[in-house]
């Protein structure tokens, strides 16, 4: 016979099981509802929006494109290199500049040459094109850094991942108190520093490369088709924009048989997290020039000012029309809750048009609201605007396509971003506006919109009138698709929307 005092022991520890029971039970079964929740809420987003999109990143700097039947790669600095079939998920290949990298193996002793000269065990951003005999070239370069003594060459592969095998330099810069490439001694203010090549044929079959950063500028040469390298005679080539330690590079030309012009794609700033790197854009109707940007500014004009400091950044910010720079949506709820996306300075881009679909793609390196020198891959659609101009989708490529839009669709709350013109660390926070249904826009600015026709958008902010595209696009922050908008005055500056 138990006492009571046993019993009421054995009653509180079966009060303490149960309670203990009851209480993982409710924390599994509220956790299974939750997850139950969750499988309807991305059910119903399934039958909404179609399968959601999935990513895969990879981190490749300066990251140069070229399609193989049906595989992207990107080639980048460091010798990283990756690989996609959707531009949504990628697989990295290579990751460094070692003994092992798949692409040049023995890299220190293949490139020894270039290793030298250049005073550096690493190589900048590189470019790979496949020409006429079917094997693949890669345009490598290495910098010392600290100065533009640098060298570019070429090496060759069967296959487009490798081996490659050195051919040999080609250009170097940065020969202090000696004859340059173009015969009179080298001086940094006027001639390039040989990095960040970019390889392309023109409409009419001409082999062309395009090359510099910083120093005297952006040049472009004509290459031999069948040889790979550059036509005899012509010293560093010609000068199509910047000079006096400007800080404009990662130069990639893109014909567009939708307008008939070339695109040059530029970074402006300084390619880390403080440097203010932003994508900007010129165009031109031929090859090597000349090319304008918006408002009509002949970019071989464009360069530093001599008597300002070192990277003078004010002198050239009001040039180029500028696609893209430092930014945030801010998406705010009714509990007070914030959802953040956003990018620093992305940049170093290369652009590809796929004809089959005729969509165009901005490919390009990012870093990230308070995640320091952390970079990815990113590719965003772009569109050609009524004035000739690309504009470029404010959330990364989901696979969407272009579906008609409506005016019940447009109509709604958005976060907005203005990019400006400024080379800047300064991050563009979005801010809250409203696309009313008897098109005026209201809220943080003021103006008016309208469908004009297709997907096409005309928006008027502040009194500056905008010409670019309506677009339903996947916003990682919500998990949802959501309108946007993406448009550009005729000053060069670009404005983004993206429906809260």
């Amino acid at each position: 016979m138990k006492s009571k005092k046993q019993m009421i022991i054995l009653f509180l520890i079966g009060l303490v099981g149960a309670i203990l029971f009851y209480s993982l039970k409710s924390d599994f079964d509220e956790e299974g509802s939750k997850n139950k929740s969750s499988d309807k809420e991305n059910a119903a987003n399934e039958i909404k929006n179609g399968v959601q999109p999935e990513f895969t990143d990879a981190s490749v700097h300066d990251p140069s494109v070229i399609r193989v039947n049906d595989t992207f790669y990107v080639f980048g600095s460091h010798l990283a290199s990756a690989k996609t079939t959707d531009l949504m998920n990628w697989q990295q290949i290579s990751t460094s500049v070692n003994e092992s990298n798949p692409l040049i193996p023995n890299v220190f002793e293949e490139l020894k040459e270039t290793f030298e000269w250049a005073q550096s065990n690493t190589l900048w951003a590189p470019d790979v094109i496949q020409l006429e005999d079917g094997r693949f070239y890669m345009y490598y370069n290495a910098c010392e850094g600290s100065s533009p003594r640098s060298a570019l060459g070429v090496a060759v592969a069967d296959d487009i991942e490798g081996p490659y095998q050195d051919l040999g330099i080609f250009l170097k810069s940065g020969m202090w108190g000696q004859p340059s490439e173009n015969g009179p001694i080298y001086d940094p203010t006027k001639h390039p520093n040989v990095v960040d090549p970019h390889t392309f044929f023109d409409e009419a079959g001409k082999l062309w490369m395009v090359y510099g950063s910083y120093s005297g500028g952006i040049f472009i040469v004509e290459m031999d088709s069948k040889t790979g390298f550059p036509l005899d005679d012509q010293g560093y080539g010609k000068r199509l924009i910047g000079g006096n330690h400007s800080r404009i590079e990662g130069a990639y030309i893109l014909f567009s048989p939708e307008t008939n012009y070339y695109y040059m794609y530029l970074s402006f700033g300084g390619l880390d997290a403080v440097g203010g790197y932003n994508i900007r854009v010129v165009r031109s109707e031929n090859p090597d020039g000349p090319y304008y940007d918006a408002e009509g500014n002949e970019m071989v004009n464009v360069k530093s000012n001599p008597s300002k400091p070192l990277f003078d950044d004010v002198t050239i910010s009001p040039f180029g029309v500028k696609l893209m720079g430092n930014f945030e949506f801010i998406k705010r709820s009714e509990d007070g809750f914030s959802r953040r996306h956003g990018y620093v300075s992305p940049g170093h881009n290369s652009a590809y048009y796929d004809k089959e679909m005729n969509k165009n793609y901005l490919i390009f390196h990012t870093r990230f609201p308070r995640r320091g020198e952390l970079h990815q891959i990113r590719v965003h659609q772009m569109f050609m605007n009524s004035e000739g101009w690309p504009v470029v989708a404010p959330h990364r490529y989901a696979g969407e396509t272009i579906d008609k839009v409506t005016k019940s669709n447009i109509v709604g709350d958005y976060q907005f971003v203005n990019h400006g013109k400024d080379i800047s660390a300064d991050i563009k926070n979005s801010v809250l506006i409203q696309l009313n249904s008897d098109h005026t826009i209201s809220g943080e600015v003021t103006g008016e919109w309208s469908l004009v026709s297709d997907n096409q958008a005309k928006l008027t902010v502040d009194g500056v009138v905008y010409y670019g595209f309506f677009l339903t696009q996947w916003d990682e922050s919500s998990n949802s698709n959501v309108m946007t908008f993406s448009a550009l005055s005729n000053q060069g500056v670009s404005i983004w929307g993206s429906q809260q």
